[in-house]
């Protein structure tokens, strides 16, 4: 029987019925052919292509089912990608999409059996964070591009900076203002001083200025002789003269405790404001925070064994043991419970050992009691990120 006309009803209807998706378990995927039905797939099986590639795959079946489910997951992860970005998304929602284009890779000549599976598989290695809902399993795309990591980095370290110059600027007004008060506080507060005689046969004489020497001699100054006048007159202008001295010297004196107490108080905030952008310690308990080494190693707890060029350190995991080597970005330190030991590693008291007394969530901040320098016993409060549980 001869070949359907190209305009015939049944050729049309053999098109419209090919271009759609057909049924899984008529589809080869060896020989990357679709079966309409039952009695095509049965006749593939027999034809002697398919024959030849099953004696291909029979020689080495691992590298076919490798080769299959690469592919099927780098198609997957390149429509999740391009499609939804690092949004949450759930699984089924991709899947349906990524079978819709008809030459895909089918799950079944994969080495994963189901959707969830390939999920699950996808969070232990670390492409994706995944997580399960009483609506199913939801997958989300942890984007490694380095120049996408570089630009996150470039922004959360401007984003600090500008922090830093926002404090700088507020501590500088706030000195400012203070300097001020200071000023006007010493301008205006009146000086006694006590009035002091050298012997008791001194006469007290007031200088009366102008007003004296306008309104002329008096009957008193005419009748003593010149000698006595002169006599008179520099002794009113000695004790005036110690008077004020004696005035001078104590304000001076005021003026210099001021300023010196003044540099004190810079000194004291120089020192607390020192702070380092570097604060690994050894033997301390610090928690994984990247994602990069895949759901073994997240959120895991280990201690400090050594510490490298200050931004580096070699950790060794307490659960399993495993020795690793990350920057001082991928850790984070550890709270414990109160009563504990911890090691202040930031600030004023940095590298004391210091015991945790209480935590203030408000001001994700805790009270400690340093237990060694020269100021032991002293009760401080240091930030969450400046201090970590002791090994």
């Amino acid at each position: 029987m001869g070949k359907a006309d190209f305009l015939s009803p049944k050729a049309i209807a053999n098109r419209i019925k090919s271009k759609g998706l057909q049924k899984l378990r008529w589809y080869c995927q060896m020989c990357q052919k679709q079966c309409r039905d039952e009695n095509g797939f049965k006749c593939h099986c027999m034809s002697e292509s398919h024959q030849r590639q099953l004696l291909l795959a029979s020689e080495d079946p691992n590298k076919f089912m490798d080769h299959f489910s690469d592919e099927f997951k780098s198609e997957f992860l390149e429509l999740l990608r391009r499609r939804f970005g690092t949004k949450r998304v759930h699984n089924n929602i991709v899947y349906n999409e990524y079978i819709s284009f008809r030459e895909h890779v089918h799950m079944n000549s994969t080495q994963w059996e189901t959707l969830t599976d390939f999920t699950k598989w996808l969070g232990r290695e670390g492409l994706c964070k995944v997580d399960e809902t009483p609506k199913g399993w939801y997958v989300q795309y942890i984007d490694r591009d380095p120049e996408t990591i570089r630009r996150q980095e470039e922004q959360a370290r401007k984003k600090k900076q500008e922090l830093d110059d926002e404090e700088k600027t507020a501590r500088f007004i706030e000195e400012q203002v203070r300097r001020g008060r200071d000023g006007k506080e010493i301008d205006e507060t009146p000086v006694f001083t006590e009035l002091k005689r050298e012997s008791e046969e001194e006469k007290v004489a007031f200088n009366l200025g102008a007003s004296s020497s306008v309104a002329g001699p008096s009957k008193s100054s005419a009748s003593l002789g010149p000698s006595a006048l002169k006599a008179a007159a520099s002794s009113s202008s000695s004790s005036s003269t110690k008077r004020k001295d004696t005035s001078s010297d104590t304000r001076g004196e005021k003026k210099k405790k001021s300023a010196l107490e003044e540099i004190m108080e810079m000194e004291e905030k120089k020192k607390q404001s020192v702070r380092t952008d570097h604060w690994l310690q050894p033997n301390i308990v610090v928690k994984v925070v990247t994602k990069r080494l895949g759901e073994r190693y997240h959120k895991k707890k280990a201690v400090i064994m050594e510490v490298r060029d200050k931004y580096g350190a070699v950790v060794k995991m307490i659960d399993s043991g495993d020795k690793l080597k990350l920057d001082q970005n991928h850790l984070e330190t550890v709270i414990p419970a109160p009563g504990k030991q911890v090691m202040i590693l930031n600030g004023p008291y940095r590298d004391t050992k210091a015991l945790l007394e209480g935590i203030d969530e408000k001001n994700f901040s805790a009270t400690l009691t340093l237990d060694s320098g020269q100021q032991k016993g002293k009760r401080v409060n240091v930030a969450y990120e400046d201090f970590s549980k002791l090994a």
